[in-house]
């Protein structure tokens, strides 16, 4: 009912469905982005416009929280394909890793972990999106098989072919270089 509204345009509705998805719409931007990412706030907020727009074709074939997310996914894997488009045609410096001021890991194991994040995002960006939507439902935000079939909408066997296929890719573009293994530290 309060997607109905939200998607009529009640701006009450509207603001108690943002309040209500909107954290789970951040982790789901921060998973895909990762969490040093500048781009994450204005990544949450197209979700959330494309959200808004896309209550119209809700069809109620899932949870509201479910269909959020998977709008929040698609938004953040779009905006990684579009930076890394860019970044192709760009000759600035890679942007500095922020240092922490709260005690963490190391500055050597912090650049280290940016790079695994970084090494992880190209891969994703090289699988169909259909096959990266489903392994960062499953394996990132931690959605079941049936929860990911019931919030894209296909059916379980879809879902768990998509996830085999993304992670046998994943696996050979690994295997097939022996410098992602090391920075992924599987060595």
């Amino acid at each position: 009912e309060l997607a109905r509204r939200a998607g009529d345009r009640d701006r009450h509705a509207t603001h108690k469905l943002v309040e209500q998805v909107g954290p789970a719409m951040l982790r789901a931007v921060r998973k895909v982005l990762g969490h040093a990412t500048t781009d994450v706030e204005d990544v949450l907020q197209e979700a959330v416009e494309g959200l808004l727009v896309a209550l119209s074709s809700f069809r109620g074939e899932c949870t509201v929280l479910h269909f959020a997310c998977r709008v929040a996914v698609l938004t953040a894997l779009a905006s990684r394909r579009r930076a890394t488009f860019r970044a192709q045609w760009t000759l600035d410096a890679p942007d500095a890793v922020v240092a922490s001021a709260s005690p963490g890991p190391s500055p050597v194991e912090g650049l280290s972990a940016a790079r695994r994040r970084e090494t992880l995002g190209i891969l994703l960006d090289e699988l169909p999106p259909a096959q990266a939507e489903v392994l960062v439902f499953h394996c990132a935000l931690g959605f079941t098989v049936e929860e990911v079939a019931s919030a894209i909408g296909r059916p379980v066997e879809t879902v768990r072919s998509r996830l085999r296929l993304a992670k046998q890719a994943l696996r050979e573009r690994i295997e097939a270089s022996s410098e992602l293994a090391e920075i992924l530290e599987l060595n």
